[in-house]
């Protein structure tokens, strides 16, 4: 098929076929849109949190009632397993509830002590328009994240999905359009990179929220202070899973195959880099194999696929050279390292041991299902090769003693989030996201909502 300029073109990736090309908006469209946008936080931002918790709370049920369909689309799009899409949806709806819930609560009047004869009060009050750039990996969740505190603030959400996911991102609109948000509310743009400038050039527009890619990261913070909007980042990751010389090898290795396959391989917080005492190497990578070769590689639109193909296939062909670079540099390649012999652009669960800094599998974001596996003589090593990344987004220690490994996660792992004896995982409770290159600002919990309002000191003389 021939592609036009103004058109995106997706591919299937577990058939490889095209789908049916995307209408890309030019400026034009986008300037109405954002028109749109503003005329509807003029009137979104004087509802009560009441009004905005009803809707909420039927963008949830609507997300409940089409889950078997999103489901299907995500691994249409870009490849999901059926199984974990309908887990996505389920997230995206308790997100929805949660605020739903929670948001005034985060956001009441908070009255603080001054001098006698005045009253001060600190008040959230929301900002206006605020730009999501959001990734293919988690095509509902990365935005439900974002936008139902947003929302539920009195913002109103511009989506910059990714293009091969549009299908996902019309969705999303659709359900807060059919719980009763009125149009303008969320408004999906189907625009390229290059589009982003022009919105964040755009005075009505007041922040930005990124997650991504480093690269795609730096663009936008760039455009972003250059318009003097605030922006959060939460970029890529290579969680260190720290697995001690008094472990529980198997409780460590179901949660380091678990952490590492999910989505494929394809998360930021996944686990990517596994930190193993030497102690313990041996019995841990025998269980990790062995969970390795148990997962189903295939169709993702099959009840028992659990690894699906990668979203696109230039991402599978530059995980495989990173694989191919390693193994070079000395990795020792156990299991996989290739690609099977499907049609689509899957790639093979794979276990590199061996591994150590100067290796692309130690340096870089491995996003794909890959585990490189780095051997340590004492807590000490293990520490330091954790936090030898230019990224910090998250972590886990295993360790039978619960007050060792809690030392650790709060004092020395360099993350946003930690976890003990577990996987990392986001949660609408609490706060995600990442120091270092992994990005600033915090979503999700109560930070979450805080993020993109506008924090009013109001004083006034009484007496």
């Amino acid at each position: 098929m021939m592609k036009k300029k103004d058109e995106y073109v997706p591919v299937n990736p577990w058939s490889g076929e095209e789908g049916r090309p995307v209408p890309v908006w030019g400026e034009e469209r986008v300037a109405e849109a954002i028109d749109g946008a503003m005329a509807a936080f003029g009137r979104h931002r004087r509802s009560g949190f009441a009004e905005r918790a009803g809707k909420m709370r039927a963008a949830a049920e609507r997300l409940e009632s089409g889950q078997e369909e999103l489901a299907l689309l995500m691994a249409t799009e870009m490849g999901k397993p059926v199984a974990e899409g309908r887990g996505e949806v389920e997230k995206c709806a308790w997100v929805c509830r949660y605020y739903a819930e929670k948001a005034e609560g985060f956001l009441a009047d908070e009255e603080v002590a001054t001098d006698a004869g005045k009253k001060s009060v600190v008040s959230y009050r929301p900002l206006g328009p605020v730009l999501a750039v959001m990734p293919w990996n988690f095509p509902l969740w990365q935005v439900f994240r974002f936008a139902a505190p947003a929302l539920m603030a009195g913002n109103v959400g511009l989506l910059k999905h990714a293009m091969n996911v549009q299908g996902c991102a019309a969705a999303i609109e659709e359900v807060f359009l059919a719980a009763g948000f009125e149009e303008g509310c969320f408004v999906n743009l189907p625009i390229g990179h290059e589009g982003v400038e022009q919105v964040l050039a755009d005075e009505r527009v007041r922040a930005a929220t990124l997650t991504g890619s480093g690269a795609a990261g730096r663009a936008v913070a760039e455009a972003a202070g250059r318009h003097l909007k605030k922006c959060v980042l939460e970029l890529g990751g290579s969680d260190p899973y720290l697995v001690l010389e008094d472990a529980d090898v198997e409780l460590a290795a179901k949660a380091c195959a678990k952490s590492r396959l999910l989505n494929s391989g394809q998360s930021c917080i996944a686990a990517k880099r596994f930190l193993v005492h030497e102690a313990v190497h041996g019995e841990f990578l025998e269980r990790m194999i062995a969970l390795f070769r148990e997962q189903v590689v295939g169709d993702p639109r099959e009840e028992g696929t659990t690894v699906g193909p990668m979203a696109r296939f230039d991402l599978r062909d530059e995980l495989a050279a990173q694989v191919e670079r390693s193994v070079e540099a000395g990795a020792r390649c156990l299991l996989g390292g290739k690609a099977p012999d499907l049609r689509g652009a899957f790639y093979l669960p794979t276990i590199l041991d061996g591994v150590r800094p100067g290796m692309a599998a130690f340096d870089e974001e491995l996003f794909g299902p890959v585990a490189a596996v780095v051997t340590v003589g004492s807590e000490e090593e293990g520490i330091t090769l954790a936090n030898c990344s230019s990224f910090g987004l998250g972590g886990a220690v295993f360790t039978r003693d619960e007050e060792r490994g809690e030392r650790i996660a709060r004092e020395e792992i360099e993350a946003g989030c930690v976890a003990v004896n577990g996987l990392v995982a986001s949660d609408p409770r609490l706060p995600f996201g990442g120091v270092k290159e992994s990005g600033f600002g915090r979503e999700l919990g109560r930070f979450g909502i805080r993020e993109f309002v506008n924090v009013k000191c109001v004083t006034s003389v009484v007496g």
